[in-house]
């Protein structure tokens, strides 16, 4: 199955998994994939990930990570894809947006690799937006 959009693809999996409370999620695997993922680990929005290797193409599986409450909830509340493929959307150093006040954090892809805004921010690049979650 062609996917046109893989970075929406893998948000709206990771959403969905956490609304129906699965423990993992799978999907395939690219770079930007592996660095969105690296990202939302460090930040605290997933447990980890691991690339699993195949003869065809390699698995990208993500752990989800839960509340601790009588019926836990997904950290991840919710993403919003901003940059696609049809409109690209980006910003510079001084406008690099804050999501809901610093709950959320905006993901962009900068010429130093890809990286949170905050992080965006302290380095004095800007970049292509691309996503929020929170």
């Amino acid at each position: 199955m062609s996917v046109t959009d893989p970075i929406a693809d893998m948000l709206t999996r990771i959403k969905n998994a956490g609304l129906v409370q699965h423990s993992q999620v799978a999907m395939p695997t690219s770079k930007i994939r592996q660095a969105l993922a690296q990202i939302l680990k460090d930040e605290g929005f997933i447990e980890d990930y691991e690339v699993l290797p195949g003869k065809v193409t390699s698995t990208l599986l993500v752990r989800l990570k839960y509340t601790r409450e009588r019926r836990p909830r997904p950290i991840i509340t919710g993403s919003r894809r901003i940059s696609k493929p049809g409109r690209r959307v980006y910003c510079q150093k001084q406008n690099i947006p804050n999501v809901r006040s610093g709950l959320g954090v905006s993901i962009l892809t900068t010429c130093k690799g890809v990286m949170t805004g905050q992080q965006a921010r302290r380095r004095s690049v800007g970049g292509e937006i691309i996503c929020y979650v929170w």
